[in-house]
């Protein structure tokens, strides 16, 4: 009875398997199901049971097949989840946002540079001098009675004001040069709100190496274009004291005098822009392990300024003209 029993379970396991389409890759796995379910039960099957039924490990093969082939057998992964996953996936989006080419002449921005202009020039001359020993014109003389130039730091600051002016707006326009000539991805990476994404990145669970080498990586490629723009301004500045600029006590009258002297200037500046780039980088990545965002701007502007001043000491300890 055992035997009938388990015949007609075959038979109706058979012809439920063969009522429904199959795809060929669970016709592949059904092949190694009863390959395996025959091996094993060819080999549990008691030689008296293989005597009356024949080889009984194929008909079993076959059952196991039939549940290998039904729906319980789909890999455990929810339709809906596949479907939702598919959906909601979003490519990463660069947003490029471009500043006027007038920045630079904004209300806010322009009395800043005004005031940092003005400072940068007239408050050294609210340090005290005392007066040289030895020295009886100082003696002679009260101090108050001294007249101080205030012609001539105006000017420097009228000329800082144009300078600072004039490398935002070259800025401006390679950040144009930028989006039209580079790829969208580089674009934004020279774009970016560096300390906005400092800000982000401390928000990730990454060690704290990582953390200053990405800083320093981003803050780069943001301050790139600025350092491109203010060596353009400079290299701009060279050629016009160089070339254009006419002096009645002008030494360099020969001409090959002037590019000779015009080549080391573009020597000394790619110096020091090269430095400042280097040490902003570098001063941003560490800053920013203090506060983000508000760390991560001052180190890259304290790194801006002591880039060069480090440059110039290094090259004059090891004797090297810059």
């Amino acid at each position: 009875m055992a035997g009938i029993a388990l015949v007609l379970n075959l038979a109706k396991k058979n012809s439920a398997v063969h009522a429904q389409p199959v795809h060929a890759h669970h016709l592949f796995s059904a092949t190694l199901a009863v390959s395996a379910a025959a091996a094993s039960a060819a080999a549990s099957w008691p030689f008296a049971s293989r005597s009356i039924f024949g080889n009984g490990g194929i008909p079993i093969a076959y059952c196991d097949a039939g549940a290998a082939l039904s729906d319980s057998y789909i890999p455990n992964i929810p339709t809906e989840e596949l479907l939702s996953s598919s959906v909601t996936y979003r490519p990463k989006e660069y947003p490029v946002e471009l500043k006027s080419l007038t920045s630079a002449f904004g209300l806010k921005s322009l009395a800043l540079t005004s005031v940092r202009s003005f400072l940068l020039f007239y408050l050294p001359l609210l340090e005290p001098h005392p007066p040289v020993e030895g020295d009886n014109d100082d003696l002679e003389d009260p101090p108050e009675n001294k007249s101080v130039d205030l012609v001539t730091p105006f000017k420097k600051s009228v000329k800082q004001i144009a300078r600072e002016t004039t490398v935002v707006t070259v800025r401006r326009v390679l950040e144009r040069l930028a989006v039209h000539y580079v790829s969208q991805r580089m674009a934004w990476k020279l774009l970016k709100d560096v300390p906005r994404s400092a800000k982000r990145k401390a928000a990730r669970d990454i060690s704290t190496p990582c953390f200053v080498f990405s800083v320093s990586r981003t803050t780069f490629r943001g301050h790139m274009l600025g350092v491109a723009a203010s060596w353009i301004v400079q290299i701009g500045v060279d050629a016009y004291r160089c070339f254009i600029r006419k002096s009645e006590d002008d030494p360099l009258a020969d001409k090959n005098e002037k590019i000779r002297l015009f080549g080391k200037k573009v020597y000394a500046t790619t110096i020091k822009c090269t430095a400042s780039l280097v040490f902003a980088s570098i001063g941003a990545g560490i800053c920013a392990l203090i506060h983000p965002s508000t760390g991560q701007w001052v180190g890259c502007a304290l790194g801006d300024f002591a880039g060069p001043v480090i440059a110039i000491i290094c090259f004059e300890k090891l004797h090297l003209e810059i």
